[in-house]
């Protein structure tokens, strides 16, 4: 039986705190520690009960002048309510078939046909597909007497049997309700009941510096313990995720993908999901899913078989130094609108190419990553108010939220910048290229000086400059004499648009 191990991924990247198992037979190098615990058997279903643990005060232990919570009392109450989850499946890999080779004989020889008729014409060996073997693990937690419980999107990812093993070693094959991968949420039954299970807590009274505990099966070490603190809250990862993750520095390894964090009282507040590492292990960066994300997530998993995201219809890019100098903001903060889908949600509330969202019904955006991950908590169809900046002025507009299914928000790339002068050489649109269906921007013929070293190219399209559309390159000229450090450049490169910042102090 094949064993999954985790791929290195370079430095600074975000990997999957999943169990260390790997395909045997794809290419690439694979790394990871492989599991010491032997896979766990296909399982029986059962029909024991285990009564329900009683979830005492949690109290605490005095150490000199510091309180420190009973991780002894904790987890003896809630390591009951903690699974091991086993995965196994399969994927598909090329594969090569060896063909028996013939002999070296004079083809005089009677035995030569003989052999000959177990080669086939043409190359020694045969290519095909095949189905390779595959296992996992993770962790999990039971939310209710009945079977319920929750887990990682990723832990259960091309599943084809998930077994859940209980602390008292009773297993059951569990049934995948539904995975949400935007949130990396997943909801699983076990036919049983009477099983212990957690209490659950409230994410907006977690503090950072607040100690906090993770169970979990790290390398396939079921039920161990890890300890920390809570390091930040509302943190917005460049993966493009709808989720505000808590940060803590518990130590969290492959396996522990799916199980609780629980703060100082014994509630659980997060499922630990992901680890920012250089070499695959934990190097002091752990990120969970809030719990009132992940129970949003299973309320509509259970209903309706999938969870719902809401959506603006726009492209977004950071706010960096060059871009508040150029849209004279007091700080690079928000989410600067490169895009917005003709149609879509965002257009139809009046947000244009240049804007910058500072505020989302209240909340203020620091990094662009920050919206997508309060969107996710919004559901299709509701309005959200956002406090947008555009043209040195503050502005309110009211959108009605899309559904995120039909095409997800993006995050634009931006491009470096140095200083230097402007350097574009520019011609306005021939009458051809309009007729083709370009109506605005300047077609960039030549690049140099600070615009080269921002990433412009030739054959780019410049549409506007520091939010406004330029028709002349008289007026590119005019604006970039009044600038004082930067300009925000909009550009169109094949289908894609994009700010980049040219510092030209």
């Amino acid at each position: 039986m094949a064993a999954r191990t985790e791929t290195m991924i370079p430095a600074r990247r975000l990997v999957w705190a999943l169990a260390a198992a790997g395909v045997i037979g794809l290419g690439g190098g694979a790394v990871g520690a492989v599991a010491l615990t032997k896979p766990a058997a296909s399982s029986s279903e059962t029909t024991a009960v285990a009564a329900p643990v009683a979830q005492a005060p949690i109290a605490a232990v005095a150490v000199g002048s510091t309180a420190l919570p009973d991780f002894a009392q904790i987890t003896a109450q809630n390591g009951p309510a903690v699974v091991n989850i086993s995965v196994s499946g399969s994927v598909k890999t090329a594969a090569r078939r060896a063909q028996p080779q013939l002999p070296e004989m004079d083809p005089d020889d009677p035995f030569y046909q003989f052999f000959r008729r177990f080669q086939m014409p043409g190359q020694p060996g045969q290519r095909g597909e095949q189905a390779m073997p595959t296992r996992g693990q993770g962790s999990g937690f039971i939310v209710s007497e009945d079977g319920l419980i929750l887990t990682n999107a990723h832990v259960v990812r091309d599943a084809q049997e998930v077994v859940v093993k209980l602390t008292d070693r009773r297993e059951y094959r569990a049934k995948v309700l539904g995975a949400d991968a935007k949130t990396d949420v997943a909801v699983l039954k076990i036919e049983a009941k009477g099983l212990p299970t957690v209490k659950l807590g409230n994410t907006q009274e977690l503090r950072v510096g607040e100690w906090v505990l993770a169970i979990g099966s790290p390398f396939g070490f079921e039920n161990s313990v890890s300890a920390g603190v809570v390091s930040a809250k509302g943190r917005a990862l460049p993966d493009e995720s709808f989720v505000p993750f808590i940060q803590t520095d518990v130590a969290v390894n492959p396996g522990n993908s799916g199980g609780p964090l629980f703060n100082s009282r014994g509630e659980v507040v997060g499922i630990n999901s992901q680890i920012f590492s250089q070499t695959g292990g934990y190097q002091g960066l752990s990120f969970a899913i809030p719990i009132d994300v992940a129970q949003r997530v299973r309320q509509q998993i259970v209903a309706h078989g999938k969870a719902q995201h809401a959506r603006l219809g726009l492209t977004i890019q950071d706010v960096n130094q060059s871009f508040a100098d150029s849209f004279k903001l007091e700080r690079p903060a928000g989410a600067l609108v490169a895009n917005v889908e003709d149609g879509g949600p965002a257009a139809k509330a009046g947000l244009k190419s240049g804007d910058v969202i500072l505020k989302y019904n209240g909340q203020a955006i620091v990094a662009s990553s920050d919206l997508p991950a309060l969107l996710g908590q919004a559901t299709p169809g509701e309005t959200a108010k956002l406090e947008i900046w555009r043209q040195g002025k503050l502005q309110t507009l009211t959108a009605k939220l899309g559904d995120a299914s039909d095409k997800p928000a993006q995050l634009a790339q931006d491009e470096a910048a140095s200083g230097g002068k402007l350097g574009l050489a520019l011609r306005p649109l021939q009458p051809e290229e309009k007729r083709a269906g370009q109506r605005e921007g300047l077609v960039i013929e030549d690049v140099g000086g600070a615009a080269a070293r921002a990433g412009v190219q030739p054959g780019d399209l410049l549409l506007a400059i520091n939010g406004t559309p330029v028709a002349s390159v008289e007026q590119v000229r005019e604006v970039v004499a009044g600038a004082d450090k930067s300009v925000a450049l909009l550009l169109q490169r094949g289908r894609e648009r994009i700010f980049v910042p040219v510092r030209i102090g």
